[in-house]
């Protein structure tokens, strides 16, 4: 599989900007999230992570990898490996509120559109999966 600009340039205009609109949901909302959290609340970010029962201490660093895994995500040369990592995290996010029977569709929800996001705006990956009719 060749990586030239000739494969990357089999996205239309139009695609690219609606996988840009739909990555930007959740990278907005989880690394302006993230960063708010850990600048302005950083107590009520620890109060949650003994409440799902981890130490209070694991508050700072998993926003940092939550910030980092974005922002991976938001760079082109690195979109997939951040979709990656921020599936994984998300992932975590799904264990934790289904283990305190919460809610755990929202993490879900977030999955499915980082993934959307990153299909719409990367020709390589609609190559290697490819949506089909039957």
């Amino acid at each position: 599989m060749t990586t030239d600009a000739a494969t990357r340039g089999t996205t239309s205009k139009g695609m690219r900007w609606a996988g840009w609109i739909v990555s930007a949901i959740p990278a907005l909302m989880m690394g302006a999230g993230g960063i708010f959290m850990a600048v302005a609340h950083p107590d009520a970010v620890s109060e949650g992570m003994v409440k799902y029962g981890y130490p209070a201490t694991v508050a700072r660093p998993l926003l940092i990898v939550e910030v980092a895994c974005v922002v991976l995500y938001l760079i082109p040369q690195t979109a997939v490996l951040g979709a990656i990592l921020l599936t994984g995290y998300l992932g975590g996010a799904v264990a934790t509120h289904v283990r305190a029977s919460e809610a755990w569709w929202f993490p879900v929800v977030f999955g499915v559109l980082v993934w959307l996001g990153i299909y719409l705006r990367d020709a390589l990956v609609r190559a290697l999966v490819p949506l089909r009719r039957l």
